[in-house]
């Protein structure tokens, strides 16, 4: 199974690296298209919570292809996890839609816990947020 490891730094352009470096990954393995889309969008989602809602000096994205299959694990330096937000008419203007987002593209296929080692990487405080395809 390959993996691949980015550092995200909590910069507005890590968002836009990390979707063109999981489309870039996916592309080369020749995997579908409809797979290659729904990982860049909820990769892109899970860095920008990362950078915009995270304490520390960034996330690590590891990505994983698994017989066909898509793993993606951002870890960053804040140990809340995330939370899918209720969303109001108003609310759903203004953002906070990356999680329902994330869960509808997956099927409910991802989830959270502490940064534990995986691949090699781990920070020592702080949450992993991944997902499957």
């Amino acid at each position: 199974m390959p993996t691949y490891t980015l550092f995200c730094p909590p910069l507005e352009t890590s968002p836009r690296i990390a979707r063109e470096f999981v489309a870039a990954v996916l592309h080369e393995l020749r995997l579908g298209a409809e797979l290659i889309e729904d990982a860049t969008l909820c990769t892109s989602e899970l860095v920008t919570n990362a950078c915009v809602h995270a304490k520390g000096e960034g996330a690590a994205l590891w990505l994983a292809v698994e017989d066909g299959g898509v793993r993606v694990v951002v870890y960053d330096g804040d140990e809340n996890p995330p939370v899918i937000r209720a969303l109001t008419p108003e609310r759903w203007e203004k953002g906070g839609r990356g999680l329902y987002l994330v869960d509808a593209l997956t099927g409910g296929r991802w989830g959270h816990g502490p940064a534990l080692p995986y691949a090699g990487l781990c920070r020592p405080e702080g949450k992993a947020v991944w997902f499957a395809l």
